[in-house]
């Protein structure tokens, strides 16, 4: 049998995470080097590998509460594992001792030996459900986000903030001071700029970088979207940011 797609084989490498492409996530486990993925997203896996629920603990009324959290499955055993999710692209980072600010949206998968916990963005309106939790990772290993296309990634220095819509902000780097704000007087901060379709931005100072994708966060076709202001300006779990991957996380 002969086709183009013989060229799409497995690409063999010593690396224990490695991309298959650009949108598959290859991983190799050898028995005590277990891995935390997103739930749903193994495609295909080789070997003796098991799929177990990974229970969260106290972190269940964190995302009660904020919204913000991961549903994971402990990945453990001997093989190689491939992952993917609505074909997005995938970037595998190393976190070492600063740390990694993400939204749990772009987690695909992690090494087992990360921490992560919920923090709070401040909002210069303190206004509840408006998307400032995130999940702060600590510790040492690989993690692996998605992003919708290929990121760009802007160094912030001493001398040159970044500003980004935080409905494509992806990730990061923890040591960063961050401001949630919107440029609008108080009394129209639930407006997008006006006509600008713009709305709320994340401000960063400091050294490190900021992860941002090539899409701003919108609901997939034909999804049902909440009711109330929240809703209706893209932000908290009812709005089209807490809708727009169809609800996989549930």
């Amino acid at each position: 049998m002969q086709s183009p797609l013989f060229a799409y084989n497995d690409q063999q490498t010593q690396e224990r995470w490695s991309l298959q492409n650009k949108q598959m996530l290859r991983v190799v486990l050898e028995g005590h080097d277990d891995i935390l993925a997103r739930k749903g997203t193994m495609v295909a896996y080789q070997g003796l590998v098991e799929f177990d629920a990974e229970h969260q603990g106290g972190r269940a009324h964190a995302r009660a509460h904020t919204g913000e959290g991961l549903d994971l499955m402990r990945c453990h055993g001997q093989g190689t594992v491939y992952f993917a999710n609505l074909a997005q692209h995938i970037h595998v980072m190393e976190v070492e001792q600063d740390g990694l600010t993400v939204d749990s949206g772009y987690v695909l998968a992690m090494d087992s030996s990360l921490h992560h916990e919920v923090i709070a963005v401040d909002s210069l309106y303190g206004i509840s459900g408006s998307g400032k939790y995130q999940l702060n990772i600590t510790g040492r290993g690989r993690i692996a986000l998605m992003t919708s296309g290929a990121p760009l990634l802007m160094r912030v220095t001493p001398d040159t903030y970044v500003n980004c819509d935080a409905d494509a902000i992806v990730a990061w780097s923890t040591g960063l001071r961050v401001q949630m704000q919107a440029q609008t007087h108080a009394s129209g901060v639930w407006r997008r700029r006006g006509s600008t379709g713009e709305g709320w931005e994340l401000s960063f100072m400091g050294s490190g970088f900021a992860l941002v994708q090539p899409s701003e966060l919108l609901p997939p076709q034909h999804a049902v979207i909440g009711s109330g202001l929240a809703a209706q300006y893209g932000m908290g779990q009812q709005g089209a940011r807490g809708q727009n991957q169809g609800n996989v996380w549930s």
